[in-house]
Parts: structure tokens; C-alpha cells; sequence
């Protein structure tokens, strides 16, 4: 269903926009809805259901959420390489260093890290995949293809070797992290390196893609069945919160913005779990852009772009003011290079957020905000997060600075419970990591290196038993 337009398509069919809006030359998303009339696609007003004892043995985090996203035809359909399980972490060693800590003497941590690196491919993006490719085996696909700043072909490549079928992943000239690449390199995928940024890549690979004599399987977070698994991050926040045992629905979700898939999906689990009676209210979302690639920032907190609810209250229809979103693009092409999204956390160095519409829709929906974090920033708190044991990419550092940002603004409280989505594993970007501790200024923004309160470099010692106890700070006998 298209939320400006109400125009319904088939299930079987793809499509990564509304034909009928195109037609007037509007560019408007679609979105997988669910007759919940249906005696097949009832559920239980209880969050308990999805933790049924069955469920304990899934080896998919994802389909252990099927019935919110019931799409497929057959259980055949499915294609999992076991993605999806992953744990919210408490992190109490950084709550505390931080200041997320509830307040009197029972006070505990109120930090919680939702750690998607231990995903099969090492991000989020699995979640996203395994729907979309399940949708892609029922369209019949043999191709398949994306833009990807680096997470997207890692998973892209990882899910289309076991479907067998031929990928493709379209890349910015030097716009990746090695160890990303490396992924898709090895997972078999045909590699396009195109002239020109992420926007340009996509708007070429969509362009493809939107021809059906191409034959080619667009998977993007354009595709709306991608966000559907994506809902299923969570159904496991809330499942390790204790929802259905007794537990609570947390404050804040935090999450690093870049095509805005994330928390566009997000927004639509909970908008739909409390339609079906499973929650009675949305935590509140906070979207952390990095400096370098701010549009989303910068359209919501000075130019005042908001979402515009549908007035029949049905609350994933609605619309928004596309002259300025228009003039933004506009004056992003009379910048040329100069607009162009510059950020070291390359899995959000992202101008044009596709998702924006659905975004504008969730900051609505859970009375969100949006703030923006420099480049030293994002590297300084990497490393905190690596420090107290999680180890995570630039760009999922972003949700933890942007956190503690709010923390510090008042936004936040300190007692509330708030829910950090680190996207990516640490190894994804070493060449950061490395940097960071090595003292080796890897910014792209141009400002100033912090402290690095956090470098761990390597002690130069000679080949000396005494040297390297002295070292060690040790003593030998």
C-alpha cells in the first residue's frame, strides 16, 4: 500500500515505488500491510505468543517474529542463514561511566545495547535480507542487485550465494570500508565501482531495476519487504526487556540515521503491535545523523519538514511537504561535490535518505528527534564502546554519542531506559579502529582530533625477558 495515494498492489508483485504516484511525478514508498481480519493473519493481544516454547528452538531470530510480517506463501519460501540472533546487552560498565543510571538507592543502569554485529554477514542488514529474499524466491528473481555503502552487498552477497543467484552491488569510487568489500568480494558478488557517491549508485541501480526486461531483483531498503524483517530488531528488544513476562517497553530507541530503513521499520513494529493490543504505548526514537551527512537533521530541526497524518487516523497514511524536500535536493545539485554527504562513518554517509518519507512518519508516530554527531565524536565514542566490551563500526557509535548528547541536554533522563542499536561489527571498518590507537587522524571532516582518551597503542619493547617484564609490570624471580 502507498501511504500518500492508499493505492494497494498484490503481494507477488514487485515494486519498489507507487506506479499511480509516478505517474504524476511524485516518488512515493510502499509499505507491506496485513489484513488482521483475516482468520489467518489473526494473533493473540498478548507479546507472550512469540514466546511460545516452540520459538526457543528457532534458529532464525527473525522468522521467531513470522507472524507480524506473514507475507509468504510457504514456509519453503524462507531463505535463513540463521540470522537474527542477537541479545540486547546490558551495559552497565559504560551506563555508568555515561550517567545512564536511575536515580535512589535501588539505582541501576538504564543503557542497553542492541548488538546486531552478531549477525552471520556482521550487521543489521540480515534481518532485512532474509525477508527480502524470501519475497525475491517468490517473485521467481534470478538477479539481484543494490547501492550499498559497504553492510548492504556484505549481506546482499552472503544471501544471494545461498539462493543461487547472480548478484550484483553498486559502489561508490572509493566510497567503502575494505572489510566490507572483502565481503562481497568473497561472497561471489559482481562488484560495479560507478563514478560518483551512494545516491549516485542507487539512483542507477533502481533506474535498472525498475525495467522489467532487466530482470533484476532490487534489494535496497526502497523494498519494503527489507523492512519488514528489520521489524523483527524489535521484537527481540522488547522479548529480552521481559515484554509478555512481566517486563516493560523501553524509553528510547536509538539509532544511527542513513537511508532511514532502521528506524522506518522500527516505527511500523510498534505502530502495528499496538494495533493488535500486544503494547499500550511507542518509546520515543531518536535518530542520530553523523555531521558530515546531516540531511535529515537539517531538513527536521531548521527547515521544519514534518510528517502530515492521514485525518482518517490510520496511522501509516499520511503525507508531507515535497517542495521542501525538492528545494533541498535542488540546492544539494548546485553544490555538486561540495554537497556531498563526507563522514568517516561510511555506512551513513548517505545525502539522500531514501526512506525519508517513512522516517518523517516514525519521528511522528514516536515523538521523535533528531540530532547530529562530528567525526571525532563518532571515533572517541568507538572507542568507549570497545573499551566496556563492544566492540562496534563508526557509524553504530554514532547512536551512543547521540545518547549521551541527549543525556546531557535533558532530553533524556537518566532513570529511563534507552536502547543504543549498534548496526555493524567492529571488524567492519578496522582501518578506524586501528587508526584511532595508532594516533593517526582519520577524520574527514577536517576537525581536530580529540584526546583519545581510550588509544590502547602497542609498547615498543626489545627482545629482552627483563625489558618485556618491565613492560608487563611484573617481577622475575
Amino acid at each position: 500500500m502507498n501511504a500518500a495515494c492508499r493505492s494497494v498492489y498484490p503481494v507477488e508483485q514487485v515494486l519498489t515505488s507507487c506506479p499511480a504516484c509516478r505517474k504524476t511525478g511524485r516518488e512515493s514508498l510502499l509499505d507491506v500491510v496485513y489484513d488482521r481480519s483475516d482468520p489467518g493473519q489473526k494473533l493473540p493481544r498478548d507479546f507472550a505468543y512469540f514466546l511460545r516454547p516452540e520459538s526457543g528452538g528457532e534458529c532464525s531470530g527473525v522468522w521467531q517474529f513470522r507472524e507480524l510480517f506473514p507475507f509468504y506463501r510457504s514456509p519453503s519460501e524462507i531463505l535463513s542463514v540463521g540470522e537474527g540472533r542477537t541479545l540486547l546487552q546490558k551495559a552497565d560498565q559504560l551506563a555508568m561511566k555515561l550517567g545512564f543510571v536511575g536515580r535512589g538507592h535501588a539505582a541501576t543502569p538504564s543503557l542497553f545495547l542492541q548488538y546486531e554485529g552478531y549477525n552471520p554477514s556482521g550487521s543489521f542488514k540480515d534481518n532485512g535480507m532474509t525477508a527480502g529474499f524470501t519475497h525475491a524466491r517468490m517473485a521467481g528473481a534470478k538477479i539481484v542487485a543494490c547501492a550499498s555503502t559497504g553492510n548492504t552487498s556484505a549481506s546482499l552477497a552472503l544471501y544471494a550465494s545461498q539462493a543461487g543467484m547472480k548478484a550484483f552491488v553498486f559502489i561508490g569510487d572509493g566510497k567503502i570500508a575494505t572489510g566490507k568489500l572483502s565481503q562481497a568480494l568473497d561472497y561471489g558478488a559482481t562488484t560495479l565501482q560507478v563514478a560518483g557517491d551512494f545516491d549516485t549508485c542507487l539512483a542507477r541501480v533502481r533506474a535498472i531495476a525498475e525495467q522489467p526486461s532487466a530482470g533484476v531483483y532490487l534489494l535496497n531498503s526502497v523494498n519494503p519487504f527489507r523492512l519488514e524483517g528489520q521489524k523483527s530488531i524489535m521484537g527481540r528488544v522488547l522479548r529480552d526487556l521481559g515484554l509478555g513476562r512481566g517486563g516493560k517497553i523501553p524509553d528510547w530507541i536509538v539509532v544511527p540515521g542513513g537511508n532511514l530503513g532502521n528506524c522506518s521499520a522500527f516505527a511500523k513494529a510498534f505502530i502495528e503491535l499496538r494495533a493488535l493490543g500486544m503494547i499500550d504505548r511507542l518509546p520515543r526514537l531518536a535518530v542520530i545523523n553523523a555531521k558530515g551527512a546531516r540531511t535529515l537533521d537539517r531538513l527536521v530541526n531548521e527547515i521544519g519538514l514534518k510528517w502530515i497524518p492521514a485525518a482518517d487516523g490510520d496511522e501509516l497514511a499520511g503525507t508531507f511537504d515535497e517542495q521542501k524536500v525538492g528545494a533541498e535536493w535542488a540546492s544539494m545539485d548546485a553544490a555538486g561535490a561540495g554537497g556531498r554527504a563526507k563522514t568517516i562513518a561510511s555506512a551513513i554517509e548517505i545525502n539522500r535518505p531514501v526512506n525519508l518519507s517513512k522516517a518523517l512518519r516514525a519521528l511522528h508516530a514516536m515523538n521523535g528527534v533528531v540530532r547530529s554527531v562530528d567525526d571525532p565524536t563518532i571515533v572517541e565514542y568507538k572507542a568507549m564502546v570497545g573499551r566496556y566490551g563492544f566492540g562496534c563500526e563508526p557509524a553504530s557509535a554514532a547512536s551512543v554519542a547521540g545518547a549521551h548528547a541527549l543525556l546531557q541536554e535533558g532530553v533524556i533522563r537518566p532513570d529511563e531506559t534507552v536502547v543504543c542499536i549498534l548496526t555493524g561489527h567492529q571488524l567492519k571498518d578496522p582501518d578506524v579502529t586501528v587508526g584511532y590507537h595508532m594516533g593517526i587522524t582519520n577524520t574527514v571532516q577536517g576537525e581536530p582530533t580529540r584526546a583519545r582518551m581510550f588509544a590502547n597503542q602497542p609498547v615498543r619493547v626489545a627482545d629482552d625477558l627483563s625489558a618485556i617484564a618491565g613492560a608487563m609490570g611484573v617481577s622475575l624471580s
